[in-house]
């Protein structure tokens, strides 16, 4: 999660929560992507997690932040004193960290996936050369594949202690879901709310086939989890009431009001003003823009309350001013360039989207739900519509293909988009993820162990 924001412009009605994000529309020609990953920082030396102030004499979380600001001008992102992250020139990406220390990415809107694949390259080498003095190194799993949730730290951000105490309320799985999982995910644009719409129901339909095709999390604590993606699993009880797969978009006359009407009865988490958070916790939007929250009487809404608001509703492909597809785990540099361009061979092609609705639009609700509980431990042998997921998967992936085919970005040797989807294009072909083929590998070639993870899996 990137700076939560700052704008005081007072809100009273809920055209108004529509409009900021009906002002997200934007011309196909001016369409950009944005791609988002977290790792898991650990010490090379013992495999440990790496704590906010390091340990042993060894340099933590804040050294890495302190050395990249150095080494990128970038401004800090100071929470009671702390820095917690980074902000780029120009709304040019950020750095931020998750609540166990998870080190993420939020790269800059770009045209093309060559130029988030470089961004990506950039980070990493920049990265590396800070990280190496204090022995730090980066894992790129979905789910921490050692570490007991007691062993994990927790950052200084305020927010997190907010979510923290909220979550065993409402789940049984939440703070598993901050501490012990990382994901990739792309923000693509919309050109209006009928463009939204397709885009939005395309995605939500198909996050469970993304989620399969990228399934990188098949340890828990030092072993076997019986899972191809542990993350995605966590997802189903962490809280519902923000999470899922949002049936109503599929709904006749589904519109910007009716996400606004979703979001408005979501509980909260808390509402900043100046440097102070204030838990709000359970509360409702709905009551703050009416002046009636409970926790903060009298107090008014303010633009930046419902960005902040709407950056903590999880859903499994979620709408602000762009449209984010959340169903992936983080995986090795190639998986995390070949999420976006997966996505954007689908929802930035028309023939593509027109093509990948006509394969979902006949599923139910019952359908698609069932679909997303079943793939965290079948994967691509999950079955919807009385079809095997795996042979689903090779339709749209060639769908994908065929639409970065026609957007013809080239890079300066010639090559366009495709290149990216290789990784998934072997996946679908051979209907087994990475998850299976890492556990194959453990129990055979790692002999059992999950340590060689943190060679093979480096980023």
């Amino acid at each position: 999660m990137a700076r939560d924001v700052s704008d005081s412009t007072p809100i009273s009605s809920k055209a108004e929560l529509i409009g900021w994000i009906a002002e997200g529309e934007k011309p196909a020609s001016a369409f950009k992507l944005g791609t988002e990953h977290e790792k898991f920082p650990f010490y090379a030396g013992d495999l440990s997690p790496v704590p906010y102030e390091g340990k042993g004499g060894r340099g933590g979380i804040r050294a890495l932040l302190e050395g990249m600001q150095a080494r990128l001008g970038w401004e800090p992102i100071l929470d009671d004193g702390h820095i917690i992250g980074l902000a780029g020139p120009d709304g040019g990406g950020a750095i931020s960290l998750e609540p166990g220390g998870q080190f993420e990415l939020s790269g800059a809107p770009v045209a093309s996936v060559h130029e988030t694949a470089a961004e990506l390259d950039a980070h990493l080498a920049d990265l590396h050369a800070v990280a190496e003095p204090h022995g730090i190194r980066f894992l790129g799993l979905g789910h921490s594949p050692l570490w007991t949730l007691a062993q994990t730290p927790m950052m200084p951000k305020r927010r997190y202690k907010i979510m923290a105490n909220y979550m065993p309320k409402v789940g049984t799985r939440g703070l598993d879901m901050m501490f012990r999982t990382c994901t990739v995910q792309v923000n693509l644009d919309f050109a209006s709310e009928a463009d939204m719409v397709a885009k939005l129901r395309v995605s939500l339909a198909l996050q469970p086939l993304a989620t399969a095709l990228f399934a990188a999390s098949p340890f828990s604590e030092g072993k076997l989890n019986g899972l191809q993606s542990m993350r995605s699993e966590i997802w189903r009880d962490t809280d519902n009431a923000r999470a899922g797969m949002l049936p109503f978009a599929f709904d006749a006359g589904m519109s910007y009001e009716a996400y606004v009407d979703w979001a408005l009865d979501v509980p909260m988490y808390f509402v900043k003003r100046g440097d102070i958070y204030h838990d709000v916790a359970g509360g409702s939007f709905r009551d703050l823009l009416a002046g009636r929250l409970a926790q903060l009487p009298g107090e008014c809404a303010t633009m930046s309350d419902w960005a902040n608001h709407l950056s903590t509703l999880f859903p499994e492909v979620r709408l602000k001013r762009y449209i984010e597809m959340r169903g992936a785990d983080a995986g090795p540099v190639e998986m995390l360039n070949a999420l976006p361009a997966f996505w954007v061979g689908l929802l930035y092609d028309d023939a593509s989207l027109a093509a990948a609705w006509d394969i979902v639009k006949g599923w139910s609700a019952e359908e698609r739900q069932r679909l997303r509980d079943d793939v965290p431990k079948a994967g691509l042998n999950a079955r919807i519509g009385g079809r095997p997921l795996r042979d689903i998967a090779r339709e749209v992936v060639e769908l994908s293909r065929a639409g970065l085919a026609r957007r013809a970005r080239l890079d300066g040797q010639g090559r366009d988009e495709t290149r990216y989807l290789e990784p998934v294009i072997a996946i679908a072909d051979a209907g087994r993820s990475l998850a299976e083929r890492l556990a194959v590998r453990q129990q055979g070639a790692w002999g059992g162990r999950i340590e060689p993870a943190f060679t093979e899996l480096v980023l």
